[in-house]
């Protein structure tokens, strides 16, 4: 039996294929290793797998998480994954790679990740070729869930929310200005919690403009910062993955466009087109 996921900051979607051939689908929390450890992650895993996975009979484990780009943060979750299923041989890969294998397959393009955070990149039809860095959630991942709850933060901070906006805010969070400050700067996992209020943009109806606006700026930042800088982006087509693409996908369209883009594929999440892809190359 093996099982093939794919780990966010937030959430990690598993799939087991059993000797038969059936597909088994399960969700746990999402493993950075920039902000958790390895005995953190054993002891999730532990929990949150489900009880009557036979840990011992899985032979192979293809794990594709966020925040495993150099060997040393790739070595915590291949520890991590090895101790919990000790017969399994396990790869650790770039959740950047899963997207584009799960995008492209075995064609060349262009792909990237718009969910908690941001990342993309050129594929070859094999691997990576060409990675321009996000910059993660202090210093860039534009275009992300991070990135917009941001945006919705500072407005709230500083009054610039439309006062509909704002008493919405208030009615669904009820966070003081201190709150919000203490949670970004004195509270584990801020990415997460800054990703949190992309919901709340989504559900906004009081002032669809406004809420809009913000998501359209977030994105023309994500295409001005990042995609633009690709040699020749024009000639690929936008393939994308994450939550924060696929529900305001009219949005990034039309972005897209506008940067002289055609769409390609979106996607919620890779992992039905990642499985497919391990068992054909298999």
């Amino acid at each position: 039996m093996i099982i093939i996921a794919d780990g966010g900051s937030t959430k990690t979607n598993w799939c087991l294929i059993n000797d038969e051939g059936k597909k088994i689908y399960f969700n746990t929390e999402g493993y950075n290793p920039f902000f958790v450890d390895e005995e953190y992650i054993i002891g999730s895993l532990q929990k949150g797998l489900p009880e009557d996975l036979e840990f011992d009979k899985i032979t192979e484990v293809n794990y594709y998480g966020a925040g495993v780009h150099s060997d040393e943060k790739a070595s915590i979750l291949e520890r991590a994954i090895k101790a919990v299923f000790p017969g399994a041989k396990v790869f650790v890969g770039h959740d950047l790679l899963a997207a584009a294998r799960a995008l492209l397959g075995k064609e060349k393009g262009f792909a990237a990740i718009l969910g908690t955070g941001t990342n993309s990149c050129l594929y070859d039809g094999d691997d990576i070729t060409h990675q321009i860095n996000s910059g993660a959630y202090i210093l860039g991942d534009e275009g992300s869930g991070c990135h917009i709850g941001k945006k919705l933060l500072i407005d709230y901070l500083r009054g610039y929310m439309p006062e509909a906006v704002r008493q919405s805010f208030w009615d669904t969070f009820g966070l003081t200005p201190e709150e919000i400050e203490d949670a970004v700067y004195t509270k584990p996992m801020v990415s997460r919690f800054c990703a949190s209020f992309a919901k709340f943009v989504y559900d906004n109806n009081v002032n669809i403009e406004y809420t809009r606006n913000l998501v359209k700026t977030s994105f023309d930042d994500f295409f001005r910062n990042l995609v633009s800088h690709y040699p020749d982006y024009k000639n690929y087509t936008f393939n994308c993955v994450g939550s924060v693409a696929y529900n305001f996908r009219n949005v990034i369209e039309e972005v897209a466009a506008e940067w002289g883009m055609e769409m390609g594929q979106l996607l919620r999440s890779p992992i039905d087109n990642l499985v497919k892809f391990h068992l054909e190359d298999k």
